[in-house]
């Protein structure tokens, strides 16, 4: 079957509302919000799941259609102590660069747990009101105990702050002074299961009920390169129907654009050295970013591909982590007599000067996107998006559409996209179909983004390692490259593939075709994969990528 001979379902030419007879376009999704008001949008569960028995014994599978929904998890205002944006700054700029759903993940400290979330939470629903196309969390960003942070966040109800608040004092590890985590240190241990007791405490809440639904996701993981594989694994194992991912690419992405922040400066602020608290099994190389993206996610046959080697989804994302927005002349209102964030939990709101202020980050959706795939529109959808893995995300508006199916050639239907699983026999063989819809408008920078390439990267799957801080999948590797230079519109790439003796993954990443050098653990793995940039020369529209989630492949038998 050649580009040209695609199935009807598969038709560029067809638009999404033909595709689907429930008219979930995203358009159609944002529309209906429109319509239906605050009520439609808290629905969102997603088409039930086929029961778990019945499901292994058949071959293929079949997902439903899916309408993207653009957001970011990691946005902060002044209910942070090192933020200075209010909500209707961070909403306004996130609606004008095109987002649908956002998370307010606050940084934990007393001030906040006091005072601020509850101030918090009622700037939050006034903001929904205010933006009822725009779906508004409230979430923390966690200090894990032993290790780095973590976005947490919660479907809205009337326990939402609660949660949260009752979270953050009971196992915050800056609150509670758990922060150690050097190799061999007497509270180690102890902290690191403080951490697990914590994500196991989140998943007894949405159990219970006390919560329709709360998801985690590990922040800018290898920044200081204090969360180390077996903690990862950990969290995952804990609960991984709460503790879903990681960043896959950090914010603060504008942080070495040229002559602005300094000599030494690296996108993401990955400007850090090893320290005690380090995990002494990371190459120094781990502490840079590649192409935007964390080393864990950029190394082809790293961290990322040694956890999905494992068979297992672990989901990325990219944000801003919007804390001082580069060039932006805003700062920090002055505190009156006697108050402080200690004693308030919010600061003072800023004011407008003439002079662009310090900066390392772009405004939400100004430059790193997630996207995920919906059911419905909602709170709920979103999340359910996310757990299911359904999840791509570029850097400079790259792309303005994906959508990827795998099927077995033999079977009619659509099959399985991003974070599904597709039951196929040994030797079979299946199909990768890659719907791209380029760039169509420039991107904020007044770029036109060009897509230059499409990288298929397939990894064995081995299931559970024996050393849980192993960051290798050496069966991992890119397997294909499509050249798509000068290719304009929607079209489709189909991708043959065949099923071994034991079952796999694969996974997609692309760029504009700036910047490429041998990937991490050499050419014959990556041949032309990220590489860093030189200090303080990082301008991140010059060199922008798309990663998407996996899709398995269950071999029977294997």
């Amino acid at each position: 079957m050649t580009e040209q001979q695609l199935p009807s379902w598969a038709d560029p030419s067809v638009s999404p509302a033909e595709l689907d007879p429930q008219g979930l376009s995203r358009r159609g999704l944002l529309r209906r919000a429109g319509l239906f008001g605050a009520a439609f949008a808290l629905g969102g569960a997603a088409v039930p799941a086929t029961p778990a028995a019945a499901a292994e014994q058949r071959l293929g599978g079949h997902d439903p259609h899916l309408a993207y929904l653009v957001g970011d998890h990691h946005v902060h205002s002044v209910y942070s102590h090192d933020a200075k944006y209010t909500f209707s700054q961070q909403a306004q700029a996130a609606a004008k660069y095109g987002l649908d759903w956002m998370v307010f993940n606050e940084h934990s400290n007393f001030g906040h747990a006091n005072y601020g979330a509850k101030l918090e939470h009622a700037e939050i629903v006034k903001a929904r009101a205010e933006n009822p196309r725009q779906l508004i969390f409230q979430g923390l960003e966690w200090y894990i105990p032993a290790a780095e942070h973590c976005t947490i966040f919660a479907a809205p109800g009337p326990h939402e702050t609660d949660l949260l608040t009752q979270f953050e004092l009971a196992y915050d590890g800056k609150l509670l002074g758990y922060t150690e985590g050097s190799a061999g240190a007497t509270d180690t241990a102890r902290n690191e299961a403080h951490a697990v007791k914590a994500i196991k405490w989140l998943a007894e809440q949405r159990r219970s009920g006390y919560v329709d639904d709360v998801l985690v996701l590990a922040n800018h993981p290898l920044r200081l390169g204090i969360d180390s594989p077996h903690e990862m694994r950990n969290w995952r194992d804990a609960a991984p129907e709460i503790m879903i991912g990681m960043e896959g690419a950090p914010g603060a992405q504008g942080a070495a654009l040229p002559g602005w922040r300094g000599a030494n400066s690296i996108r993401g602020e990955y400007e850090n050295k090893p320290s005690a608290q380090s995990w002494a099994g990371y190459p120094a190389d781990a502490y840079l970013t590649y192409g935007g993206f964390d080393w864990a996610t950029a190394t082809v046959g790293g961290l990322w591909d040694a956890l999905l080697a494992e068979g297992r989804l672990f989901t990325i994302t990219t944000n801003s982590d919007n804390h001082r927005t580069v060039f932006d002349t805003w700062k920090n209102g002055d505190w009156p007599a006697g108050q402080n964030f200690d004693n308030t939990g919010k600061l003072p709101d800023p004011v407008n000067t003439d002079t662009p202020q310090p900066g390392s980050d772009f405004w939400p959706g100004e430059f790193s996107r997630t996207h995920v795939g919906v059911t419905r529109y909602g709170y709920r959808a979103v999340m359910a998006g996310l757990r299911a893995g359904r999840v791509w995300l570029d850097h400079g508006h790259l792309l303005d559409g994906l959508d990827v199916r795998l099927k077995r050639d033999c079977d009619a239907g659509r099959g399985v996209t991003l974070g599904g699983r597709l039951r196929v026999r040994k030797g079979e063989r299946i199909s990768l179909y890659v719907t791209v819809t380029t760039a169509s408008r420039p991107n904020p920078q007044g770029i036109l983004p060009e897509l230059a390439h499409v990288d298929v990267i397939r990894g064995a799957v081995r299931g559970p390692v024996t050393d849980r801080d192993s960051w290798r999948a050496p069966d991992t590797k890119v397997v294909q490259t499509k050249d798509v230079s000068g290719r304009k519109g929607t079209y489709t790439l189909r991708i043959p593939l065949t099923a071994g003796d034991e079952s796999f993954y694969v996974r997609l990443r692309g760029s504009d075709g700036n910047r490429h050098g041998a990937g991490y653990l050499g050419a014959a793995v990556d041949p032309n994969g990220p590489i860093p940039h030189t200090p303080g020369d990082g301008d991140p529209w010059a060199d922008t990528w798309f990663y998407s989630n996996p899709i398995f492949v269950d071999v029977a038998g294997a």
